[in-house]
């Protein structure tokens, strides 16, 4: 540890340029490349500014949420939260990770610390969210402390913090409450507490982690920035990725022994997650209300927005697949043959989406619909991380979709799980690939059929999320053609040998494209 001596003024700390500079040229670059919420680390000649600092009050106690701003040579600058706080010698035990620096404040020594592992701050964001309350910050900002209804336990403030590998920072109170702190910051709200509060806020829906409170500093300047997040802790046996796993493993070794069998609680879980999905959009659906959630048509600038982004995305992927085509195994390349020459086919049914008669509405959705985003509690099932893409900006994250988006999502995901379950595993490397090919579409088509029937059979032919069965079904398809072109480019960058899975998928909807032309 430095023999340097930190000398702090908290009175005027959001001003102290000599302790910022100290900072940002001598303390905080070596400690941030430990951390392994910054995406950093590995890029050269990087430097950090202190943008903004704003101040946390509980009681006596005085904290910092200071906002960090990472710029490189090259790419677009990132932004972070990092916390302060000032610990006295022998007060608290700290981790040695803890510690930025020796320091001195009011004649009391100590360190000056990464506020997270202090629990005087920790219990400071409980208690001012229990408090429900703002307070007025430098600039006339807002720090907005926010309660929702699902906090019901007001002293559950003793915390710790989860062994969690992630990119945020996690903090549980009393067994019962999950606080993210967002690490990396946008200049938006973050979706993920906007979906979460809204859900909670104004449906009956409780298959998510219910809002609990959050964390934003309102700035009247520019747009709002999200610190934190609190939701109910969810008990979960495992995510349904994993439960997934478990039952092809049931029907992998029964097919290998010649048995093609699904017990009839695989298909109960499913079709489970078919009401779960649909009660989830239910609750998203809006007529009138905020805008942020109000459910829009498929207006003109909507239209030439997903019209583009499919477009693009396709002509990338018929690039990079050109590129690679040699590389691919035999049977890749034939479904890539496939793909390439139906070109012109898919091109004009994804022009339709700009004439096509639509009067089913779109929502704000989850974005980021996989099997691993639910989570197995008993018999039911819960569904988390509302952030969206992770690659998309926030801004795009906001933009309403038919929830049909979310559904082709979640079919794709089924179709990854049985094919990377009988294309990977030891116990059918000696089976003929053709064989493995027609047990893996009879599994996979079964679900899907199993989950779109539950989905469906929610809304009924009334519903006016959806409007009826023709444009389901191009909606469906359209979404389902981009998800698995999305996948393709993934796999042909980083898993040549799984190329295989997306471009089946791209097949699968190739064959309901010509079903619709007839």
């Amino acid at each position: 540890m430095s023999k340097f001596v930190l000398q702090l003024d908290w009175e005027g700390f959001e001003k102290d340029k000599y302790v910022h500079t100290v900072l940002e040229d001598n303390l905080l670059p070596d400690y941030f490349v430990k951390c392994r919420w910054f995406a950093g680390k590995a890029r050269k000649n990087w430097r950090l500014k202190i943008t903004k600092v704003v101040r946390m009050t509980d009681e006596e106690k005085q904290f910092f949420f200071s906002i960090i701003t990472v710029k490189y040579p090259e790419g677009d600058a990132e932004t972070y939260m990092f916390p302060l706080s000032f610990v006295e010698k022998s007060s608290i035990e700290l981790p040695e990770k803890a510690i930025i620096s020796p320091a001195t404040l009011e004649d009391k020594e100590g360190y000056l610390v990464e506020a997270v592992f202090d629990t005087a701050f920790r219990e400071a964001i409980f208690h001012n969210v229990v408090a429900n309350n703002g307070t007025l910050q430098i600039d006339n900002d807002l720090l907005k402390f926010e309660k929702g209804k699902g906090l019901e336990d007001k002293t559950a403030s003793e915390s710790v913090i989860p062994d969690i590998d992630s990119s945020n920072t996690a903090f549980i109170f009393g067994e019962k409450y999950f606080f993210k702190l967002y690490r990396k910051l946008f200049s938006e709200t973050n979706p993920e507490v906007e979906m979460v509060q809204f859900i909670t806020q104004n449906s009956d829906f409780k298959n998510i982690p219910r809002f609990c409170g959050s964390v934003t500093l309102e700035r009247k300047l520019e747009s709002d920035i999200t610190f934190g997040l609190l939701v109910e802790v969810i008990s979960n046996e495992k995510d349904n990725w994993s439960k997934t796993g478990d039952y092809l493993n049931e029907f992998m070794f029964a097919f290998v022994d010649g048995n093609f069998q699904v017990k009839e609680n695989v298909f109960d879980k499913v079709a489970l997650l078919g009401v779960r999905t649909a009660e989830m959009h239910d609750a998203l659906f809006s007529i009138h209300g905020d805008e942020g959630f109000r459910a829009d048509n498929f207006d003109r600038p909507y239209r030439r927005f997903i019209h583009q982004k499919v477009e693009d995305l396709l002509e990338h992927r018929y690039n990079l697949l050109t590129d690679n085509y040699l590389s691919l195994d035999e049977a890749s390349q034939v479904l890539a043959w496939k793909f390439m020459e139906a070109k012109d086919l898919i091109l004009d049914f994804v022009d339709q989406i700009l004439t096509r008669p639509i009067e089913s509405f779109r929502t704000r959705i989850h974005g980021d619909y996989h099997l691993g985003q639910v989570l197995v509690c008993d018999e039911d099932l819960v569904i988390i991380d509302f952030e969206g893409e992770p690659e998309s900006t926030i801004s795009s994250r906001k933009v309403k979709h038919s929830p049909l988006k979310d559904v082709a999502g979640m079919i794709r995901s089924y179709h990854y799980a049985v094919s990377a379950k009988l294309f990977n595993s030891p116990e059918t490397m000696e089976l003929d690939e053709k064989v493995l090919q027609r047990a893996t579409d009879r599994w996979y088509k079964l679900m899907r059929d199993t989950y779109l029937e539950e989905y469906l059979g929610y809304f009924g032919p009334l519903h006016p999320l959806l409007k009826n069965n023709n444009e389901i079904n191009y909606l469906l398809q359209f979404h389902l053609l981009e998800k698995a072109v999305y996948e393709l480019g993934y796999e042909l960058n980083y898993r040549p040998g799984w190329v295989k899975i997306p471009l089946k998928g791209i097949l699968d909807v190739i064959l309901e494209i010509e079903k619709l032309k007839r």
